[in-house]
C-alpha cells in the first residue's frame, strides 16, 4: 500500500469518526472539531502524496480531480464552521450541525471511492 492510500485511508478514518459519532450523539463536541481537523490534515496530505505520484498534468477538469478539489475545500469550511460553532455558536447550531457533516461525509465519499476505483482499475 503506497503513502498516499494509507493517508486517505486515515483520512477516512479520523473524518469518519468525528462525523458519526457527532451524529450519533447529535451535539457538536470539541473533539470532533479535531477528528475533523485531523481528517483534513490527512487529506491533504494524501492529495499531495498523489500529486507526486503522478504522471500526467493536473487538469482541474478531469472528473476526479474536480471531485476531489471541491471535497478538499468542502471540508476545510466544514473544519472552520465547526471551530467557529464549538467556539462561538449557540446550542441550537451544535445540535443541528451534524445533518451539515453528514452531507459533507457523503460528498467526500466520492472522490474517495473514485480514486480507488481508479487504482484498481489501473494496475496491470
Amino acid at each position: 500500500m503506497t503513502s498516499a492510500a494509507v493517508l486517505i485511508s486515515l483520512a477516512l478514518a479520523f473524518y469518519s469518526l468525528g462525523v458519526w459519532s457527532e451524529r450519533i450523539v447529535r451535539y457538536l463536541k470539541p473533539w470532533h472539531v479535531a477528528a475533523f481537523w485531523l481528517g483534513l490534515t490527512f487529506d491533504v496530505s494524501g492529495t499531495w502524496a498523489m500529486h507526486l505520484m503522478a504522471t500526467g498534468p493536473f487538469d482541474i477538469l478531469e472528473p476526479h480531480t474536480l471531485t476531489g478539489q471541491l471535497a478538499l475545500w468542502l471540508m476545510l469550511a466544514h473544519a472552520i464552521w465547526a471551530t467557529w460553532v464549538v467556539r462561538n455558536g449557540s446550542e441550537p447550531l451544535r445540535i443541528r450541525f451534524h445533518r451539515y457533516s453528514v452531507i459533507v461525509w457523503i460528498f467526500w465519499l466520492i472522490p474517495y471511492f473514485g480514486g480507488m476505483y481508479l487504482g484498481m482499475s489501473s494496475r496491470p
